[in-house]
């Protein structure tokens, strides 16, 4: 009897691992890949939550493997190159860092054209969708978004206050609209990804960066810079910058179903919304970061705001002329993202 019980024993012990094993080969770690250190707010609050969440909807069977600060090797602007070659299966990325790759999406960084991030993501989103998907051939979107606004940053505590103060400052910008916005302002833009800017302000490279508040602590700037200067309460912000989690293609199509499932779940226009907004509700305390250091924070009056609008207006004819050489419609590209962010970033 002994002989037998622990045969079948051994038997059910057999069964239950010929059962499991399947289960756990089916366990997906993702390798995400992205340039802003580990203790980001973009790491922290945005990409590894959505690790968490996409861990706990599928049992652990999805799981991230995070790289941060580019240890994958690379450049900031060779992280959507890595994504749809399989270097990373998936990567979250400013696509405009690599300069005339995205001119459709990229109507979201023309000049005072979003007021938060959370509305503005969820315009973009919609507008990627409709307009712009053959611009992520290779990928899989599973997000979109834009960040709060980019404010200006500057080594000066006399700070800027008009637009003659801007001329011949070298401001660093994110993107190529950024450096034509700044260049019709009549600073000299310098175009270089977040995380060089800390060591160019502080070793005068560059007199100001153009950066959003989130990416203040990140960037060290409540300490590098003595002056801050933010466009009224409700008013479009100076500039933008557009960035994308996106995932191998082949990589999401070789998951089971039910993964694809977790995946689509946690992707689309509520998770773009949601990335947006971690970047709203930072900007209360890196406010206050900067102001208890001391540094002095101006808003541009409502007359230089017409200024500087006026300034900057040739720049969106630009971008349709632009974008319709390359055979897209520019204008009713620029009449849609118009409308959706009037839809909603109310």
């Amino acid at each position: 009897m002994r002989i037998r019980s622990a045969f079948r024993l051994a038997a059910a012990a057999a069964l239950a691992a010929g059962t499991l094993a399947p289960a756990m080969a089916q366990q997906v770690v993702l390798k995400v890949h992205h340039f802003l250190a580990g203790t980001s707010n973009a790491q922290l609050n945005i990409i590894q939550p959505w690790c968490d969440k996409i861990a706990k909807d599928s049992g652990d069977r999805l799981k991230c493997q995070i790289y941060p600060s580019m240890q994958l090797g690379g450049t900031p602007a060779q992280l959507f190159d890595q994504a749809r070659d399989g270097v990373a299966d998936i990567v979250w990325t400013l696509p405009t860092y690599s300069a005339g790759r995205f001119l459709k999406s990229e109507v979201f960084e023309l000049p005072f054209f979003t007021r938060s991030g959370k509305g503005s993501s969820q315009a973009f989103w919609q507008y990627v969708q409709k307009n712009a998907l053959d611009e992520y051939a290779g990928v899989k979107p599973l997000w979109v978004h834009t960040n709060d606004g980019s404010s200006f940053h500057l080594t000066s505590a006399k700070g800027v206050k008009t637009m003659e103060d801007l001329k011949g400052l070298k401001i660093r910008s994110a993107t190529r609209l950024n450096s034509k916005m700044l260049a019709a302002l009549g600073a000299t833009p310098v175009q270089m990804p977040l995380p060089a800017v800390p060591e160019a302000m502080s070793k005068g490279v560059i007199d100001g960066a153009m950066v959003p508040w989130e990416g203040v602590p990140q960037a060290k700037l409540q300490e590098v810079a003595k002056s801050h200067l933010d466009v009224p309460p409700g008013q479009p912000k100076f500039a933008n910058s557009i960035f994308a989690f996106v995932m191998n293609q082949a990589k999401y199509d070789s998951l089971p179903a039910d993964l694809k499932k977790v995946i689509d779940k946690n992707s689309g226009i509520e998770a773009s919304a949601l990335a947006g907004e971690k970047f709203d509700v930072v900007v209360g305390p890196n406010h206050k970061l900067a102001t208890d250091r001391g540094n002095q924070v101006f808003t541009l009056s409502p007359a230089e705001i017409a200024r500087w609008t006026k300034a900057t207006a040739d720049i969106d004819d630009q971008w349709v002329k632009e974008v319709s050489a390359k055979g897209a419609n520019g204008a009713a590209l620029l009449e849609n993202a118009r409308a959706l962010i009037k839809q909603y970033d109310k």
